[in-house]
Protein backbone atom coordinates (compact mmCIF):
# COMPACT_ATOMS: atom_id res chain seq x y z
CA UNK A 1 0.00 0.00 0.00
CA UNK A 2 1.28 3.47 -0.90
CA UNK A 3 2.39 5.90 1.79
CA UNK A 4 0.76 9.28 2.31
CA UNK A 5 2.58 12.11 0.55
CA UNK A 6 3.20 13.88 3.85
CA UNK A 7 2.27 13.83 7.51
CA UNK A 8 -0.13 16.62 8.50
CA UNK A 9 0.30 17.60 12.17
CA UNK A 10 -1.46 20.36 14.09
CA UNK A 11 0.95 22.58 16.02
CA UNK A 12 -0.51 23.80 19.30
CA UNK A 13 2.41 25.09 21.36
CA UNK A 14 3.07 28.37 19.52
CA UNK A 15 2.41 31.94 20.53
CA UNK A 16 1.88 34.59 17.85
CA UNK A 17 2.06 38.34 18.24
CA UNK A 18 0.90 40.63 15.43
CA UNK A 19 2.98 43.79 15.25
CA UNK A 20 2.20 46.90 13.21
CA UNK A 21 4.48 49.90 12.80
CA UNK A 22 8.04 50.58 11.70
CA UNK A 23 9.59 47.16 10.97
CA UNK A 24 13.08 48.22 12.06
CA UNK A 25 11.71 49.40 15.42
CA UNK A 26 9.64 46.22 15.75
CA UNK A 27 12.66 44.00 15.04
CA UNK A 28 14.77 45.99 17.50
CA UNK A 29 12.08 45.69 20.18
CA UNK A 30 11.84 41.94 19.53
CA UNK A 31 15.62 41.59 19.71
CA UNK A 32 15.74 40.03 16.26
CA UNK A 33 16.94 40.85 12.77
CA UNK A 34 14.29 42.50 10.63
CA UNK A 35 13.04 40.05 8.02
CA UNK A 36 13.52 40.96 4.38
CA UNK A 37 10.41 41.50 2.27
CA UNK A 38 8.42 38.21 1.98
CA UNK A 39 10.82 36.42 4.33
CA UNK A 40 10.93 35.01 7.83
CA UNK A 41 13.91 35.52 10.15
CA UNK A 42 14.51 32.81 12.73
CA UNK A 43 16.62 32.96 15.87
CA UNK A 44 16.40 29.80 17.97
CA UNK A 45 12.76 29.08 18.85
CA UNK A 46 11.57 32.55 17.75
CA UNK A 47 10.75 33.74 14.24
CA UNK A 48 9.82 37.17 12.93
CA UNK A 49 7.79 37.00 9.73
CA UNK A 50 7.34 39.83 7.22
CA UNK A 51 3.59 40.16 6.63
CA UNK A 52 3.43 43.57 4.87
CA UNK A 53 5.56 46.74 4.72
CA UNK A 54 4.34 47.76 8.19
CA UNK A 55 3.40 44.41 9.72
CA UNK A 56 5.30 41.50 11.22
CA UNK A 57 4.28 38.35 13.05
CA UNK A 58 6.40 37.19 15.98
CA UNK A 59 6.15 33.42 16.42
CA UNK A 60 7.50 32.02 19.66
CA UNK A 61 6.93 29.28 22.23
CA UNK A 62 3.49 29.79 23.80
CA UNK A 63 4.75 30.19 27.40
CA UNK A 64 6.89 33.18 26.33
CA UNK A 65 3.98 35.09 24.78
CA UNK A 66 2.66 37.12 27.77
CA UNK A 67 6.12 38.40 28.70
CA UNK A 68 6.93 39.17 25.06
CA UNK A 69 3.69 41.19 24.67
CA UNK A 70 4.60 43.22 27.76
CA UNK A 71 8.21 43.75 26.63
CA UNK A 72 7.18 44.78 23.11
CA UNK A 73 4.45 47.11 24.36
CA UNK A 74 6.94 48.89 26.63
CA UNK A 75 9.67 49.01 23.97
CA UNK A 76 7.29 50.50 21.37
CA UNK A 77 5.62 52.96 23.78
CA UNK A 78 5.36 56.42 22.25
CA UNK A 79 5.62 55.08 18.70
CA UNK A 80 2.84 54.55 16.22
CA UNK A 81 2.63 50.78 16.77
CA UNK A 82 0.30 47.91 17.58
CA UNK A 83 1.11 44.81 19.64
CA UNK A 84 -1.61 42.14 19.69
CA UNK A 85 -1.52 38.54 20.91
CA UNK A 86 -3.23 36.59 18.10
CA UNK A 87 -2.22 33.11 19.27
CA UNK A 88 -5.80 31.96 19.81
CA UNK A 89 -6.90 33.32 16.43
CA UNK A 90 -4.61 31.09 14.37
CA UNK A 91 -4.45 27.43 13.37
CA UNK A 92 -1.04 25.98 12.53
CA UNK A 93 -0.13 22.77 10.70
CA UNK A 94 3.16 21.14 9.76
CA UNK A 95 3.25 19.34 6.40
CA UNK A 96 6.28 17.04 6.54
CA UNK A 97 7.39 14.26 4.24
CA UNK A 98 8.75 13.49 0.79
CA UNK A 99 5.58 14.74 -0.95
CA UNK A 100 5.08 17.88 1.17
CA UNK A 101 5.68 20.20 -1.82
CA UNK A 102 2.99 18.33 -3.80
CA UNK A 103 0.51 18.79 -0.94
CA UNK A 104 1.13 22.55 -0.92
CA UNK A 105 1.09 22.80 -4.73
CA UNK A 106 -2.31 21.10 -4.93
CA UNK A 107 -3.91 23.75 -2.72
CA UNK A 108 -2.04 27.01 -3.36
CA UNK A 109 -0.69 28.84 -6.42
CA UNK A 110 2.84 28.30 -5.14
CA UNK A 111 5.78 26.43 -6.66
CA UNK A 112 6.47 24.91 -3.25
CA UNK A 113 9.34 22.74 -4.50
CA UNK A 114 11.21 25.92 -5.54
CA UNK A 115 10.45 27.90 -2.37
CA UNK A 116 13.75 28.82 -0.73
CA UNK A 117 14.43 28.41 2.97
CA UNK A 118 13.55 31.60 4.83
CA UNK A 119 10.91 32.71 2.31
CA UNK A 120 7.35 33.27 3.52
CA UNK A 121 4.40 33.18 1.15
CA UNK A 122 1.01 34.72 2.00
CA UNK A 123 -1.54 33.12 -0.26
CA UNK A 124 -4.75 31.12 -0.35
CA UNK A 125 -5.08 27.41 0.16
CA UNK A 126 -8.27 26.44 -1.66
CA UNK A 127 -10.86 28.79 -0.09
CA UNK A 128 -8.88 30.23 2.84
CA UNK A 129 -6.03 32.64 3.56
CA UNK A 130 -2.76 31.11 4.69
CA UNK A 131 0.94 31.79 5.20
CA UNK A 132 3.48 29.12 4.24
CA UNK A 133 7.22 28.67 4.81
CA UNK A 134 9.76 25.86 4.83
CA UNK A 135 10.64 23.94 7.97
CA UNK A 136 12.86 20.89 8.38
CA UNK A 137 11.46 18.21 6.04
CA UNK A 138 8.50 20.22 4.75
CA UNK A 139 6.38 23.30 5.38
CA UNK A 140 4.54 25.14 8.14
CA UNK A 141 1.08 26.54 7.32
CA UNK A 142 -0.76 29.18 9.36
CA UNK A 143 -4.41 30.02 8.80
CA UNK A 144 -7.22 31.57 10.78
CA UNK A 145 -8.60 29.48 13.65
CA UNK A 146 -12.13 29.97 12.26
CA UNK A 147 -11.11 27.97 9.18
CA UNK A 148 -8.74 25.59 10.98
CA UNK A 149 -10.92 22.48 10.65
CA UNK A 150 -11.31 23.09 6.92
CA UNK A 151 -7.60 23.80 6.47
CA UNK A 152 -6.66 20.59 8.27
CA UNK A 153 -9.14 18.61 6.17
CA UNK A 154 -7.91 19.88 2.81
CA UNK A 155 -4.28 19.34 3.83
CA UNK A 156 -5.02 15.73 4.86
CA UNK A 157 -6.97 15.11 1.64
CA UNK A 158 -4.16 16.57 -0.48
CA UNK A 159 -1.73 14.15 1.23
CA UNK A 160 -3.69 10.99 0.39
CA UNK A 161 -1.48 8.09 -0.66
CA UNK A 162 -0.96 7.71 -4.39
CA UNK A 163 -2.04 11.25 -5.22
CA UNK A 164 1.34 12.80 -6.02
CA UNK A 165 1.72 15.24 -8.87
CA UNK A 166 4.71 13.56 -10.52
CA UNK A 167 4.02 11.34 -13.53
CA UNK A 168 3.04 7.87 -12.47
Amino acid sequence: MAEHLARISPVTDLGMIALRGDLAAIADAAGMAAPERTCIATDGPRSLAWMSPDEALLILPAPQTPEAVETLTLALDGQHALVADVSDARAVFDVVGPGAADVIAKLAPVDAAAMPQGHLRRTRMAQVAAAIWRIEGGFRVIGFRSTGDYLGLILRNAAIAGSGLAPR
